[in-house]
């Protein structure tokens, strides 16, 4: 699933490709019976809806909040798209030899003849219209954490947001959205296994000196993350349809059985399901 550095890709992306562009036309495959009489695109009544609102509208803005994209129009309201697992959006000419970029599901046609197009491979990409004013109000977005990479974050928001839940596994407390914004399973391996911390460990059993650590490790690795334009180990692609490179640089997340890369350890990579999720961690230096 794409997390903050893949949705932030595409963000900026977008900023520099679509800004001041109106939409023409959208077009639409989804209809699914599970979302019929939601507000979700994947509802054929609601997509005439959403048609009929976004239709001859300028793009003002392109904004992010966790792994949601905010595409702010002329007449006040956001669409707002959530990747999902494996969901991606392009823009105009992109690399269409991937196989990865065949699967599209939705399009928006622009004023500059060229097209914004959604692939989403296994349809659980979410795609909604919300009015901009109140949109941090809704369900879609009210109860999300605070922004680890804003200048507000600091660490004693971290502390006091992980200490929420004190009890609950640090590996599960960093992908809570309602904890921390766009953390997901392979981020959450990387910092772990960066500030030498185990998994399971429980926040309360956490040092003031260890969560130091995985705040400063937290903010690097997450803008590691976007230097290298996403992580592109599974389904993610960019505006351009191409891949991000942050798999390259991975030492936990799917290295499983391989020997870990700190320096002067002697460990091998394990998995293991932690709260429904897999974890990937050194079974000497994280502890």
């Amino acid at each position: 699933m794409p997390e903050l550095p893949e949705v932030e890709t595409t963000t900026q992306g977008l900023r520099k490709t679509i800004l001041r562009l109106t939409v023409k036309d959208v077009w639409t495959s989804y209809d699914s019976p599970y979302f019929h009489g939601s507000d979700s695109i994947k509802d054929p009544t609601y997509f005439k809806y959403f048609k009929k609102t976004i239709k001859n509208q300028k793009i003002k803005s392109v904004n992010r909040r966790a792994k949601n994209i905010l595409i702010n129009l002329s007449n006040k309201y956001t669409i707002l798209v959530h990747m999902k697992m494996t969901g991606h959006l392009m823009y105009g000419d992109y690399n269409k030899k991937d196989p990865y970029n065949r699967h599209i599901r939705l399009i928006f046609y622009l004023s500059n003849g060229k097209t914004l197009e959604l692939c989403d491979t296994r349809k659980f990409a979410k795609v909604t219209l919300l009015p901009t004013e109140t949109m941090h109000e809704t369900i879609h977005l009210k109860n999300i954490g605070p922004e680890p990479l804003e200048k507000e974050f600091t660490f004693n928001i971290f502390k006091k947001q992980i200490n929420k839940k004190p009890n609950g596994k640090i590996k599960t407390i960093l992908m809570d959205q309602n904890i921390i914004a766009g953390i997901g399973n392979i981020y959450s391996d990387e910092i772990l296994w960066e500030s030498s911390v185990h998994p399971e460990r429980k926040v309360s059993t956490l040092k003031e000196k260890e969560m130091k650590i995985m705040f400063k490790t937290l903010k690097e690795i997450l803008k590691k993350g976007i230097n290298f334009g996403g992580d592109s180990m599974s389904d993610y692609r960019d505006i351009n349809g191409e891949r991000g490179k942050f798999q390259i640089y991975h030492e936990a997340y799917r290295r499983a059985g391989e020997k870990c890369r700190k320096r002067n350890c002697k460990g091998i990579i394990k998995r293991k399901i932690v709260n429904g999720r897999s974890a990937h961690f050194c079974d000497t230096h994280q502890t």
